[in-house]
């Protein structure tokens, strides 16, 4: 086991302990491209790891009270159903097939943190919870992440935050339990037909579970806002280099092929610039309104 690979474990749980989220986007990669594992058994073993870091850092926030142990337990229990079953399809699934779909969801989850969360810190609070809403993004968000190991915190958290009512910090605590639910269970899955070198394994995860502790004492003390756009700018870069990996190396030579990347590149670049345009516009719509209602 390198140190580059051990460190590469540390900043896992120092994501999920900052962002209630991200361990896994950076697991499967850290796992196939540095400790060489096949990618069906690090996308089971990026399972084991993120679970255990996420049971981990839950710790620290149950003690603080900031877990909904209700509405986490509901998500928590309809994820595994549906991460069981992506655990069981995941394998039988070509590899190509399995590494598109976790890099396009790293591009998903780069342009979400690069954008930020639109929730407020302070949301309303629904009196009743909408278990039927629950249930069902619960088993979305679990079979996203049995199929692919990725997936888990950025989905959950927005949910948690919009259909259980909670404040982003309490959404980020109850997160964790949710991710260590379902991912032990896509873990159960995938282990019916996929096999698990359990040293790395389990050095890996020891360097995550330092990370989280780590993670959890650094939320209060440093910019999460900024941290979360530069790590959102360097899981964009990782999940492009993982969707060009998958390109067949008989396209990359020709013409067409570098002309395919190309635009997609560009298209992705338009997309991106768009989307932080218009937040930029948007905010500074808002701030014009507020300025005059003040003058008013």
């Amino acid at each position: 086991m390198s140190a580059l690979t051990l460190a590469a474990a540390v900043a896992v749980g120092l994501t999920l302990g900052l962002f209630g989220g991200g361990g896994s986007i950076l697991t499967v990669p850290l796992l196939v491209y540095l400790a060489d594992v096949p990618a069906k058994s690090a996308i089971a073993m990026s399972l084991f790891v993120v679970g255990v870091t996420s049971m981990v850092s839950a710790v620290g926030h149950a003690r603080a009270g900031r877990i909904r142990w209700k509405t986490g337990l509901v998500f928590g229990l309809a994820g595994m159903s549906g991460a069981y079953g992506g655990g069981l399809i995941g394998p039988h699934l070509p590899t190509a097939v399995l590494l598109t779909g976790f890099a396009l969801m790293m591009l998903a989850t780069a342009v979400a943190m690069i954008r930020g969360r639109r929730t407020p810190e302070h949301a309303p609070v629904h009196k009743d919870l909408p278990i039927l809403h629950v249930i069902g993004e619960g088993v979305i968000v679990g079979l996203v992440t049995g199929l692919v190991g990725a997936g888990g915190g950025f989905l959950v958290v927005p949910a948690l935050v919009l259909l259980g009512g909670m404040p982003m910090s309490t959404a980020v605590a109850t997160s964790l339990v949710v991710i260590a639910m379902k991912s032990f269970a896509g873990l159960a899955g995938y282990l019916q037909t996929i096999p698990v070198d359990w040293s790395i394994a389990l050095s890996v995860t020891a360097a995550a579970v330092v990370g989280g502790l780590a993670g959890g004492w650094l939320a209060g003390h440093i910019d999460a806002d900024r941290l979360r756009k530069g790590f959102g700018w360097f899981v964009l870069v990782m999940g492009g280099f993982v969707l060009i990996q998958q390109v067949p190396p008989s396209l990359l030579p020709t013409t067409g092929g570098v002309a395919a990347l190309v635009a997609g590149g560009l298209a992705s670049l338009a997309g991106i610039t768009y989307l932080l345009v218009r937040r930029r516009h948007s905010r500074s719509a808002t701030a014009s309104r507020t300025d005059q209602l003040n003058r008013t």
